[in-house]
C-alpha cells in the first residue's frame, strides 16, 4: 500500500454501528444514541424497569416489572444485519440511564422485511427521541437491506400508532386487539428528512447517512 492509499484508507467514514450521534431532545436534555449489545442486557433490564406498568404493558403485552431471561437475552441479541438495534442514553442524568431503545428485527435471515418495535422511558415521553433513534434505525435498515417494516401493536396504543402514521404506515388489520401496520423504510426517512421541526432527527440523520455515503 502507497501513502497515498494508506492516506485515502484513513478517510474512509466509520461504520454505522460504530457511530455514536450526540444530541438534545426538544427540551434540552443531552442524550446519546448508539447500537445496542450484548453487554447493554444491564441497561436494558433496568430501563424496562424503569417503564410505567401501561407503557411495558403496551410494549410488550405484559406489565410485568421484570421479564424473563430470555426476553431480554433477545433484545441484546444484536447482529447489526438481522436484528438491528440502536438505544438512547441520557447524558445529563445521574448514571447515565438507557431512556428508549428501537429495534427491526427480519422475519428470515436476509430477507427484505422486518419488525419494528420502539419504547421510551415516560418522563421522556412527547420530547422528539422516538422519532430521532427511528430515524438511525432506518438509516441503519437501509443500509443492510431491510426494504419495509411490519408493526405489531396493542390497538390502544395511540403514541405508537401516530409515529408509524407519521412515518406513511399502512394499516393492514387487526386481529384480538392487535393492530398490524406496514411502512416503506425509505419514504419513512424521507419523512424524517423533510421535518424542519425536528432538529434531532437531523442531528443522527447528519451523522450516521455520511457513513452510509
Amino acid at each position: 500500500m502507497t501513502g497515498t492509499d494508506r492516506q485515502r484508507a484513513g478517510k474512509r467514514p466509520p461504520r454505522i454501528e460504530d457511530i455514536a450521534v450526540h444530541s438534545r431532545l426538544n427540551d434540552g436534555t443531552a442524550v446519546c444514541l448508539r447500537t445496542i449489545t450484548p453487554d447493554d442486557a444491564p441497561l436494558i433490564r433496568e430501563g424496562i424497569a424503569r417503564l410505567s406498568a401501561e407503557s411495558r404493558y403496551l410494549r410488550f403485552f405484559s406489565p410485568a416489572a421484570t421479564l424473563p431471561d430470555a426476553v431480554i437475552d433477545r433484545l441484546v441479541d444484536v447482529d447489526g444485519h438481522n436484528h438491528i438495534a440502536w438505544g438512547a442514553i441520557c447524558s445529563s442524568c445521574p448514571d447515565r440511564p438507557a431512556i428508549g431503545a428501537v429495534h427491526a428485527v427480519r422475519h428470515r435471515a436476509d430477507g427484505p422485511v422486518g419488525e419494528f418495535s420502539v419504547a421510551v422511558l415516560d418522563e421522556f415521553h412527547g420530547q422528539g427521541l422516538a422519532r430521532m433513534m427511528t430515524a438511525a434505525l432506518l438509516v441503519h435498515c437501509r443500509a443492510e437491506g431491510l426494504v419495509e417494516l411490519d408493526v405489531h401493536m396493542l390497538s390502544e396504543n395511540a403514541a405508537a400508532r401516530r409515529l408509524v402514521k407519521a412515518l406513511g404506515a399502512t394499516w393492514a388489520g387487526e386481529t384480538a386487539g392487535v393492530a398490524d401496520y406496514r411502512f416503506d423504510v425509505a419514504a419513512g426517512l424521507d419523512t424524517l428528512r423533510a421535518d424542519a421541526d425536528a432538529p434531532g432527527v437531523h442531528d443522527v440523520l447528519k451523522a450516521l447517512e455520511r457513513a452510509n455515503g
